[in-house]
C-alpha cells in the first residue's frame, strides 16, 4: 500500500466541506500531508457521510489517505465502525471500483489480507461480520470475498469459519440477519453459502467432538436447509419470559 500510494494525487483546490460538522482548520489539514492528519480526524472523515463532501474531491481524499485507513481497520486499529467506513468506498462514494487498476488491486489485496487475520486471530463474529460487509459494500458484490474466506486454511482458519457460520445461521433462522450500512446487500447470498461450507465443518466438528458450537452449526445449517425454524429459544427478551414463568 505505501509503495502504490506514495505518490498520492493531488487537489486542484482547497478541500470543500460541510464545515458545520468539520472545522475549516481541520479542512486544511485534511488538503495537505496525509501524515499530518491524526488519528481522530481521519477517523472523522471515514465516518463522515457521502454528502458532506465535494463529489469531485471525496475519491482523491480517500486516495491520498488509503494506507492510513488500512491500517485502522487492522486488528491493532483504532477504528469501531468498519462497515460504515469501508462501505464509503463504494460506488456511490469513493468509487473504489473506479479507481486506477494498481491502486484497485492493492487495496483489494489488502481487503484479503484483513480477512485472513479476522477469522484467524479469534475476535469475535461481530467485528468478522463487520468487516465483510464493508468490503462487499466497497467493492459492490458478496460472493468473491466469501470464496476468500473459504480458501483459507489451516486450524484457525477452520475454527474461525465454525464461529463465522454459527453466528450467520441462527441469525437467519431468527430472520435477524441484516446489513445496517449496505442496503443493497442481500443476506440470501450467505444463505445459499453455507451449506457449501458444512463438510468442512462436519470435519471440525469430528476432529473436536467437544465443540459444541461446531456441531450446533451442522444443526442450524440443516436447519436452513430444511426451511425450517431455529431449535434454540431467541435470546432477547428471555429474562422476562422467565420472570413470568416463574
Amino acid at each position: 500500500m505505501d509503495r502504490v500510494f506514495a505518490s498520492p494525487p493531488g487537489l486542484d483546490r482547497p478541500v470543500d466541506g460541510c464545515t458545520h460538522c468539520t472545522p475549516e482548520s481541520e479542512l486544511r489539514i485534511l488538503g495537505g500531508d496525509p501524515a499530518a492528519v491524526s488519528d481522530d480526524l481521519l477517523g472523522h472523515f471515514m465516518r463522515q457521510v457521502v454528502g458532506h463532501w465535494e463529489t469531485d474531491q471525496y475519491p482523491v481524499l480517500w486516495r491520498r489517505l488509503m494506507p492510513r485507513a488500512l491500517r485502522s481497520w487492522g486488528p491493532d486499529g483504532p477504528s469501531t465502525e468498519l462497515a460504515l467506513e469501508i462501505g464509503h468506498l463504494a460506488p456511490y462514494g469513493a468509487g473504489l471500483v473506479d479507481w486506477p487498476k494498481p491502486e484497485r488491486a492493492a487495496v483489494e489485496q489488502a481487503f484479503r489480507a484483513l480477512l485472513a487475520i479476522a477469522l484467524t486471530d479469534g475476535r469475535p463474529p461481530r467485528r468478522c461480520t463487520d468487516l465483510i460487509e464493508g468490503i462487499a459494500h466497497a467493492t459492490d458484490g458478496l460472493e468473491p470475498w466469501l470464496e476468500a474466506i473459504a480458501g483459507l486454511s489451516g486450524s484457525e482458519a477452520d475454527a474461525g469459519l465454525v464461529r463465522l457460520a454459527f453466528g450467520w445461521a441462527t441469525e437467519l433462522l431468527w430472520e435477524e440477519l441484516e446489513f445496517w450500512w449496505w442496503y443493497d446487500g442481500d443476506p440470501q447470498v450467505i444463505a445459499l453459502w453455507l451449506p457449501t461450507q458444512r463438510g468442512r465443518i462436519a470435519a471440525f466438528a469430528a476432529r473436536h467432538p467437544r465443540c459444541k458450537t461446531a456441531a450446533d452449526t451442522l444443526i442450524a445449517i440443516d436447519r436452513l436447509q430444511a426451511g425450517g425454524h431455529s431449535p434454540w429459544l431467541y435470546p432477547y427478551g428471555l429474562n422476562e419470559y422467565l420472570k413470568l414463568a416463574s
